[in-house]
């Protein structure tokens, strides 16, 4: 996640120097009662001067002011915890950070700084990271092309955290199932070692939840002088209120586990974690640009995303870790994580840089290059869905308001053009249901009625519709709580789905799009959905397996999709790829061959197939 954090205009856009008192003109503005009970802080009985001095960040606060003033781009490394994310800002000029993460905006912006300090040679930029691999950061902001140190333009300091020693254990053989393995392993921190919370690190949210729900049988389980478990989940998906959560300290004689994605690797600090468990893979997006499928994959960690992780069990006290791979697998694992810019569909990073001037990618600097392959079939959506003109500028006004949206240009479009179709009231519904996940629950041992109740929403036109039909459900019976849990039903999810529903509905007014409901006409949201999702068409194979239109890569339909029947369809749309044992297809949507004709006979054309 990048932030951009503006400079304090208390100070005047003046240059401090060692020994100047920042806090001497606005002492009277400090906030006595910043703590709260969320956010971990042993010292909030203190001072707000106190506390901070207490920040490892604060020994060396004279060194980044001088270091801010000698040079142009000065690169913060410190662990998570040491407060150089919230003091820094308050010293000085512009702050990038949690620049590690490396996602598409943070290197745009990245390129972007680099591109406004050749030009503003009175601008500073500091940028902050939690991981050591400072170097590249290093080079690619230094201008200094000669021997002289003196004349170098960027400069690197370390702070170091707060840190406790850390065990850590291994397993002597891998694990066919770590979801399962790692429910075990805090079933067995919880029986054999003191108090403390516990981390688990998992790949997505629908592992997490799995996990979760083995956690709870466990936990209800447990007899009395056992103790007790507070079990939390915590993903993207989760609403504010419930990822919050995580950050309470739990009841006396509780012990709080916390199952999580990467979400929780470096971004955020948890109260009283002694013992993480790392199941060492993550879940990446991959684009491939022959096949044209940008496919999340579940790969093995890297090196420092597991020094990452194993961190968050050294913060307040000694901790363990136990890591469900063997020590030879992690000398085998990569050091770093790819960034997204080289690894990921470039269509939405194309959109918003057009949006900001930049019209020649070529050109562009960025920290870490794409692949020439990923930006030229970027450019070929982009032109595909009506948001690039033949010269490669924006279109008016459909692009640029696809650059507005905070959604995939192909969702984008679809949310843009819904009013014309006469169906923006179902949009909504739909593309606010896409941005949150594990909307079906199915409790352990009560398989089979939730099915029967899922199935009251599922209908031959796919996936799509089976979550409309859930969420005009969901607000029919007043959001009811109650009515999620008869229906087996994620009501954290569906409550989610109505925040950002309302949201995106603003852009859309705010746009002068009728929002208008098709009364119940599904052709029309199809058509709709297809009008964005053509580049994603598969058709099915006489082999029994869907091929893709644009590429041949071959597909199959996801175990999870209300389409996984017996009798298959014989056009699909998909929203996503997901590479498992397989490549799946999730999210789809049933349509007839002929409204990609229809809608898209700059991208189609009727041809005889050949084996």
């Amino acid at each position: 996640m990048c932030v951009v954090i503006q400079p304090n205009m208390s100070l005047k856009s003046r240059f401090l120097k060692p020994g100047d008192d920042i806090y001497a003109e606005d002492r009277s503005d400090v906030d006595q009662t910043s703590g709260t009970t969320f956010i971990y802080n042993p010292d909030r009985s203190l001072s707000i001067e106190k506390q901070r001095q207490r920040l490892p960040v604060f020994t060396a606060r004279n060194h980044i002011l001088y270091l801010v003033e000698t040079y142009q781009t000065t690169i913060v490394v410190g662990e998570t915890g040491s407060g150089k994310s919230t003091q820094i800002p308050q010293y000085c000029v512009v702050m990038l950070d949690e620049i590690h993460e490396r996602t598409l905006y943070t290197d745009i912006v990245l390129g972007l700084m680099k591109k406004i300090l050749r030009r503003r040679k009175d601008l500073r930029l500091i940028i902050s990271s939690a991981t050591v691999d400072a170097d590249h950061l290093y080079n690619f902001f230094n201008y200094n092309t000669t021997t002289d140190k003196s004349k170098d333009t960027a400069t690197v300091l370390s702070v170091e955290g707060r840190t406790h020693p850390v065990d850590i254990s291994y397993l002597e053989e891998s694990t066919a199932d770590y979801v399962k393995c790692s429910a075990e392993t805090v079933m067995k921190i919880h029986s054999k070692h003191g108090p403390g919370d516990v981390l688990v690190f998992l790949t997505g949210a629908e592992e997490v939840e799995t996990c979760v729900s083995l956690l709870k049988e466990y936990a209800f389980s447990l007899k009395k002088n056992e103790g007790s478990l507070l079990i939390l989940p915590m993903h993207g998906a989760l609403t504010n209120s419930d990822q919050l959560r995580v950050f309470q300290f739990s009841p006396p004689g509780v012990r709080k586990v916390v199952v999580a994605t990467n979400i929780a690797e470096t971004s955020v600090t948890m109260p009283g974690i002694v013992y993480v468990v790392d199941c060492g893979f993550v879940k990446l997006r991959w684009y491939n640009p022959s096949s044209h499928t940008d496919a999340l994959v579940v790969v093995p960690t890297s090196q420092a995303s597991a020094i990452q992780r194993a961190g968050r069990a050294g913060r307040t006290r000694s901790g363990n870790v136990y890591r469900l791979y063997t020590e030879e697998e992690y000398n085998k694992l990569s050091e770093v994580t790819p960034p997204e810019m080289v690894r990921s569909n470039l269509s939405s990073a194309v959109l918003n840089l057009m949006a900001l001037g930049i019209e020649n990618m070529l050109r562009f600097d960025f920290p870490s290059p794409p692949p020439a392959k990923h930006l030229s079939a970027a450019l070929d959506e982009l032109f595909a869905l009506g948001a690039l003109t033949e010269e490669g500028t924006l279109t008016k006004p459909l692009g640029q308001q696809m650059a507005e949206f905070p959604l995939p240009p192909q969702l984008a479009k679809i949310l843009l053009v819904s009013g014309d179709f006469g169906c923006s009231q179902e949009i909504l519904s739909i593309l606010a249901m896409l941005q949150v996940q594990n909307v079906f629950t199915i409790p352990r041992g009560q398989e089979c009625h939730a099915r029967a109740n899922h199935r009251s929403f599922q209908v031959n036109e796919g996936d799509l519709i089976t979550l409309l039909n859930v969420f005009t459900a969901y607000t029919k019976h007043g959001e009811s709580k109650q009515w999620c849990i008869k229906k087996f039903i994620n009501h954290r999810a569906l409550r989610r789905a109505v925040e950002i529903r309302a949201r995106m509905e603003k852009i859309l007014v705010n746009f002068s799009i009728p929002v208008t409901s098709s009364e119940g006409g599904v052709d029309a949201v199809c058509k709709c959905i297809t009008a964005g999702m053509f580049p994603n068409a598969a058709y099915l194979h006489h082999s029994g397996t869907y091929r893709t239109v644009r590429g041949n890569q071959l597909l199959c339909i996801h175990p999870s999709s209300v389409l996984y029947t017996e009798t298959q369809p014989q056009w699909v749309l998909f929203h996503e790829v997901l590479h498992t044992s397989q490549m799946f297809m999730r999210d789809l949507t049933v349509i007839d061959p002929t409204w990609l004709l229809e809608l898209a006979p700059h991208f189609y054309e009727k041809r005889t197939l050949q084996d």
